[in-house]
């Protein structure tokens, strides 16, 4: 019975769009794979928007931005952004940047208080403010979420820093895609202006860009015109904040992001100051970091190029309850926006190709490096072969931690005082060891959520160094990816 309602209410903003007159134009094809996903995934809702050459060519919403009160989705419904929030921030450091206020090749210590990033490999002085903002300052893996009906809430930004602010590679070495690279932004952001983040973005960046259905979360007056985020589940999930506001808490309609997103292609709408010169908009497309498979990114935004030489300027957003997508081709001064009140599901990456088709037909991105089939055992170079102790380092009390890596390669793993693990899917590439294990970090931010450990190791002179991720197992809620500083000595 329960799954019959849910259908049914699923289907009735559908149905009633099917109702209306119709409209043949080119979108038809898109419309009607929305329509098959919402109901074949039980999708709540999808918010689209497509503009090209300085104007808004169709923006439509699908299904319910809040199912048990019937609101339906709208062009003008605020959804959740996830990490399209990064160049948005970015565009706030920008306008510093402009003013002169913040230098993007100064250390990022520079703009910091008491608590300072702690560049554990290489030069201080090489962890920029474009190296965070490009993924390459050696910040590591990390997203934390705090839900309102839990009792934990986010610690002070100077807090977070100096529990999880470890460069676990080197400044420049690896691109390393780090939320909270863009949490200590937001806080520069903060820092240099003198206005708090959320006052910044709406006084320098939402009011003039005329955004008016864009925010850093959503206050009372707002919450009526949100799109609610749904879990796999199908039932609301909590609202929830992070550690990292700069890296993933704005709300945006598909309308005003895809405003945004003409900014960006520098079509000059009359209603849209001019925060930014040409020059910053081509300076932050500019890709100065590798992301691998043919993907670069440069400040707040990731590049990549499709068949035929089309460019594309692209960020996406993933968590519990939200996928989006902007992707903007300068070239061709076109902005596509897809936004959806619900995670893990591939719709939003094929209803975005299905609009870049319908815009491009046969424009295809470039192929990724094929996937290699099998996992080969691992083979320990003789350096590594041996134990190796020393200590993770939680911001609290070191825990001790040992390795023992044997020429078979299995590799022994002890935590603490636990009682000795595998680490499992072993591997080592481009000199990096990673693997999986079972056990406890027993920090008090890691505790809030049972979780498994990963690692991610290199031997650089006589230590093996990196870091060690706590990561949630999976369960209905989003849980939390907390690294800590590892540096094992060999016996």
């Amino acid at each position: 019975m329960r799954s019959t309602l849910f259908a049914l209410l699923l289907l009735a903003p559908v149905v009633a769009a099917q109702s209306a007159p119709p409209r043949a134009d080119a979108f038809d094809g898109v419309r009607a794979l929305i329509r098959q996903q919402m109901t074949e995934r039980q999708v709540p809702s999808v918010a689209v928007a497509v503009a090209r050459d300085g104007r808004i060519v169709w923006e439509e919403g699908f299904g319910w931005a809040d199912r048990e009160n019937r609101v339906p989705a709208t062009a003008h419904t605020l959804y959740s952004l996830a990490s399209i929030s990064k160049p948005i921030t970015a565009t706030a450091l920008m306008i510093l940047k402009e003013r002169g206020l913040i230098d993007l090749d100064r250390p990022i210590n520079h703009y910091l208080g008491d608590a300072k990033v702690n560049v554990r490999i290489g030069d201080p002085a090489a962890a920029t403010v474009r190296k965070v903002a490009n993924h390459t300052a050696g910040l590591p893996l990390h997203y934390q979420f705090f839900y309102e009906d839990e009792p934990y809430r986010a610690p002070s930004r100077d807090e977070t820093i100096l529990r999880y602010g470890n460069t676990v590679t080197a400044p420049g070495e690896r691109y390393y895609y780090s939320n909270l690279g863009y949490g200590i932004l937001d806080y520069v952001i903060s820092r240099a202006s003198g206005k708090s983040y959320p006052d910044f973005m709406r006084a320098e960046v939402f009011v003039p860009l005329g955004l008016t259905h864009m925010s850093v979360d959503v206050d009372a007056a707002m919450q009526k015109q949100q799109a609610v985020r749904y879990g796999t589940d199908g039932l609301p999930i909590p609202f929830y904040g992070f550690d990292h506001p700069g890296g993933s808490a704005i709300y945006a309609s598909a309308h005003d992001l895809a405003r945004f997103g003409m900014f960006h292609l520098k079509s000059h709408l009359p209603d849209q100051k001019p925060i930014l010169s040409d020059r910053a908009i081509d300076d932050m497309q500019q890709p100065t970091a590798d992301a691998g498979n043919g993907q670069g990114y440069g400040i707040g935004w990731a590049t990549n190029e499709y068949a035929g030489g089309r460019r594309s300027v692209s960020h996406t957003g993933g968590m519990g309850g939200v996928s989006t997508a902007l992707r903007l081709f300068p070239a061709e001064k076109v902005a596509i926006v897809v936004l959806t009140n619900a995670g893990s599901h591939p719709v939003t990456g094929q209803v975005m190709n299905e609009i870049v088709g319908t815009l491009f037909p046969g424009a295809a991105p470039r192929p990724s490096a094929p996937a290699i089939a099998g996992a080969s055992r691992f083979e320990p170079p003789g350096e590594l072969i041996g134990t190796w102790s020393g200590q993770v380092h939680t911001g609290r009390t070191p825990v001790p931690f040992a390795l023992e890596i044997k020429s078979d390669g299995d590799v022994h793993a002890r935590l603490g005082t636990q009682l000795q693990t595998l680490l499992n899917r072993v591997s080592l590439a481009n000199g990096y060891l990673t693997g999986t294990m079972m056990g406890d970090i027993a920090t008090e931010d890691a505790s809030r959520t049972p979780h498994t450990l990963s690692v991610t190791l290199k031997l650089r002179g006589s230590a093996l160094v990196g870091g060690m991720t706590a990561l949630s197992l999976p369960a209905r809620r989003v849980g939390n990816a907390l690294t800590h500083w590892v540096e094992l000595k060999k016996e």
